[in-house]
């Protein structure tokens, strides 16, 4: 020990403890640390008190509760003789009182003097720190004015732009090390829920049945989900159980029945469970939300080099309420995409509960919900039979009905939606959608809840509803996350992020500071400097000032430091399972796409009116010029074409009307469902089913109608003449039914489609072979191979024999007959294979350009 180095006392309930200052002291519930403090408000690893070389340093370690000297809660900060130090509560938590060796402790509060200088100005000034306001640097800001008003009565006083305060300890960074009887760093300062005993001769199942020696009451966790058991050496293994949702090491699944050997410094998950083994031990951690998020220097670059994401970082304790604002370009979206792992960051990490999210996605995105901007539930369903489609995709495939049904009870008990159940989604007032929105996502109980502009669009009494709502999400237990636009209810959140154009943060910290932070009376005032000064470096002010030092610098020099994981988890995103097995999504798809189309009788009728309509147009040409062969002297029959032409086009476009606003309408949905598992091809599969019945069904009408009074050859090729047209006609609504659901999967909005699919139709009329003459021209020919049309008409030539029936194109060559229309079985089924083959085509570009709209982990 150095010479004249003091030696300090702590006092707490009669308890003292001397402080040597040649080594370092951790406060915390932990059995095993050096000051036990039994009390429910402290942490298992609070605080570290050391000596920092000129003083007394006391560190807190990002406790749930926090650690607070004279009413102000403090990360870091010097210590000494005199000084009082609350944990958990800044007025009742257990306090500590500090005296030199020798000295009884105070148990008055100290003077003023005795409190280090930061401790002083945050006791005079509360958290409003008398900053000045200086003109940013010349280069930085147009040379006439300066990017602020001139300071209010009340406004911060800034002591420097660039520069963090020199009278204050610079921030150390907190151990990163296991603590006592190896704790992972996994679970940040959090103790073990429950110890289970591990015995080498028996195995241990984990499920969510009775039966199994270690239950989970998890929805998310399979009846049998997987078990622990011994090798002859000693070491463990796990084994799953073919779990639906997976059984993860250090983050990543293992295989379905598969077995993966685990030491002391792996995590295994189960559902909303971890375990660990230490010695004989097995660990259980249950995720209730009390978990910590942080955001490491993410930054997203786009093509071209261009940062729309630029190192941003901060960190929210658990049960807490987050903000995030700022003007249109600052980068709110793409922050939102990140933090949620849709579009990871090209540099940085995101922290949930001290795990990399994007290298533990897989497990981790069952812990997190996400309500995007528009809802994500069909507005034709009711609020129950919504929710419980939603709990049939989400939940594992062994899960009971009754059990589904209890926890759908429990969310909209919750969030008071139960007297709304039996309302259909579009007949609630815009709050009331944002409610089952959030529903939705409350289903499997996740820790983090992020939501994009949930009050865009809503009345100022909506926006406060929301916003209580989501500030009692946050007091159950929940860490929440919103971006919005709307400034009137920011007081209800713990901390604000606000984002600077360019993607930078301008400021983090509690809402009510933040006005006095920019100089600012209203947000007004506050986004017009931003787009004023675009190129004003507003992230150098953030860091040059004293709020930072009390909000950020911590959370900054923390995330300088890798994060320590185990060699396994070491890995890129891996894809998650999926809850439910592919026929099984595929049934309760289909099923709720027929419900949401037989809850829309406009639709319904829609699609019976028009093929009627369309028939009936054809039936105006006189039945006299029917489809069979004129009577002589007159040789050929012109009509004939006409009508089938009519016929065709008119199928062509109905079937992708069918479809054509499918994929669009539905895209926010279908992003959100993949990223928690869905199957893209029991997505696309269910659409293709569902309405190909109903363009078989259109095909039909519109033949009956077409050829009710029209006198048909005797005999078909293959079949029935009205057989084989019928099924051609089919074919035909099929392959169109695919090009609208490419174009609905290739536009932005819905507006788009009705333009493209009124040119799909027209580009049909033209190539059909029927208005002028196709076959023999060089390029043309073969371009309208490309038509669903072409083929059509092929194949109804075949059947009705066009190529002899219709007048030939060049009348002094009546052996010039188009090839498509040979009057054979074999011609007729090659027509028809074609139409086919390009419906299956059509099918796989359009799973291709579904990619584009789901998270890059599920993209394979």
């Amino acid at each position: 020990m150095g010479h004249g180095v003091p030696e300090l006392v702590l006092e707490l309930n009669g308890r003292t403890w001397t402080l040597d200052p040649s080594r370092s002291y951790t406060l915390g519930r932990d059995p095993q640390g050096d000051l036990v403090i039994d009390d429910a408000r402290v942490s298992w690893r609070h605080a570290t008190i050391s000596w920092g070389g000129r003083s007394w340093v006391i560190e807190d370690h990002g406790s749930t509760n926090g650690t607070f000297v004279q009413g102000q809660r403090i990360h870091q900060m010097e210590i000494g003789p005199g000084s009082a130090v609350h944990l958990g509560n800044a007025t009742d938590g257990p306090r500590l009182n500090l005296a030199a060796a020798g000295t009884p402790a105070q148990q008055q509060v100290p003077h003023q003097q005795q409190v280090p200088q930061a401790a002083q100005q945050a006791a005079h000034h509360g958290l409003h720190q008398e900053m000045t306001h200086q003109a940013p640097p010349q280069h930085q800001a147009p040379q006439h004015q300066a990017p602020y008003k001139a300071p209010q009565q009340h406004a911060p006083q800034q002591q420097g732009w660039q520069q963090p305060p020199q009278h204050q300890a610079p921030p150390q960074v907190p151990h990163q090390q296991a603590g006592p009887q190896g704790a992972s760093p996994m679970h940040g300062d959090r103790s073990p829920t429950t110890f289970h005993e591990l015995n080498l001769g028996r195995v241990m199942r984990i499920g969510r049945a009775l039966e199994n020696e270690l239950v989970v009451s998890d929805l998310q966790v399979s009846r049998l989900h997987a078990e622990f058991h011994a090798t002859p050496d000693g070491r463990f293994q796990i084994r799953d159980l073919g779990s639906h949702n997976g059984t993860y090491v250090n983050g990543q699944p293992i295989a379905k029945g598969g077995t993966v050997l685990i030491g002391p410094n792996d995590i295994v998950g189960v559902g909303h469970s971890t375990f660990r083994i230490v010695g004989n031990q097995l660990e259980e951690f249950v995720d209730t939300g009390e978990v910590s998020f942080s955001a490491r220097h993410l930054t997203v670059t786009v093509d071209g080099g261009k940062q729309i994401l630029k190192d941003v970082t901060f960190g929210v304790p658990e049960k807490s309420l987050i903000g995030v604002i700022g003007p249109s370009g600052s980068g709110k979206s793409t922050l939102l995409k990140a933090l949620t792992g849709y579009r990871p960051a090209d540099q940085g990490d995101v922290l949930y509960d001290n795990r990399s999210l994007y290298k533990q996605f897989a497990e981790l995105r069952q812990r997190i919900g996400l309500v995007p901007q528009d809802d994500i539930l069909h507005k034709e369903l009711t609020v129950q039979k919504a929710l419980r489609y939603a709990a049939k995709l989400r939940f594992p495939g062994d899960t009971a009905e009754a059990e589904r049904e209890a926890r759908i009870g429990e969310v909209l008990r919750e969030l008071k939606l139960d007297i709304h159940k039996e309302k259909k989604v579009t007949s609630l007032s815009g709050g009331q959608r944002k409610r089952v929105s959030v529903a939705l996502e409350l289903l499997t109980k996740p820790s983090l809840i992020f939501l994009d502009e949930p009050t865009s669009g809503l009345d100022p009494g909506m926006d406060r509803d929301v916003m209580q709502l989501l500030r009692g999400l946050a007091d159950d237990g929940r860490t929440v996350l919103v971006v919005t636009h709307s400034v009137a209810e920011l007081g209800l959140c713990d901390k604000l992020l606000v984002m600077a154009p360019g993607g930078s943060v301008a400021y983090f910290g509690p809402p009510d500071e933040a006005l006095n932070f920019f100089g600012y009376s209203t947000w007004a005032d506050v986004f017009s400097a931003f787009e004023n000064y675009r190129d004003y470096d507003w992230a150098g002010r953030w860091k040059g000032s004293q709020h930072y030092q009390m909000y950020a610098a911590e959370i900054d020099a923390v995330a300088a430091q890798p994060v320590q994981m185990p060699q396994q988890a070491q890995q890129a995103m891996t894809r998650p399972p999926k809850p439910q097995g592919w026929g099984s999504q595929l049934w309760t798809l289909i099923r709720r796409y027929t419900s949401v189309i037989a809850s829309d009788k406009g639709f319904l009728a829609l699609m019976v009116i028009l093929p009627a309509v369309i028939g009936s147009v054809s039936v105006v040409i006189p039945a006299d010029f029917g489809l069979a062969p004129p009577k002589p002297p007159s040789r050929f029959n012109g009509d004939a074409g006409i009508i089938m032409l009519i016929l065709a086009v008119g199928m062509c476009f109905s079937g992708a009307a069918n479809s054509v606003r499918e994929l669009i309408k539905e895209r926010v949905i279908y992003e959100r469902e993949r990223a928690t598992g869905l199957s893209r091809s029991a997505y696309l599969m269910s659409k293709v089913i569902v309405l190909g019945v109903i363009t078989a069904f259109q095909g039909v009408i519109l033949c009956v109608i077409g050829f009710a009074i029209r006198e048909l050859p005797a005999e078909g090729l293959i079949m029935p003449p009205a057989v084989e047209l019928c099924l051609v006609v089919i074919a035909l609504g099929l392959t169109s039914m695919m090009v609208g659901l490419v174009i609905s999967a290739l536009v932005k909005t819905a507006e788009k489609t009705m333009p493209l699919l009124v040119m799909f139709a027209i580009v049909q009329v033209v190539f059909t072979g029927i208005l002028f003459k196709v076959y023999g021209s060089p390029g043309l020919e073969q371009f309208a191979w490309l038509m669903p049309s072409r083929w059509a008409i092929a194949g109804a030539g075949t059947t009705l024999d066009l190529a002899h029936l219709m007048a030939p194109w060049d009348p002094k060559n009546p052996t010039d007959l188009d090839p498509l229309w040979e009057h054979s079985a074999g011609q007729w089924g090659l027509n028809v294979g074609v139409l086919l083959f390009m419906t299956a085509v059509l099918g796989i570009l359009v799973a291709r350009l579904l990619r584009r709209h789901e998270p890059e982990v599920m993209r394979k």
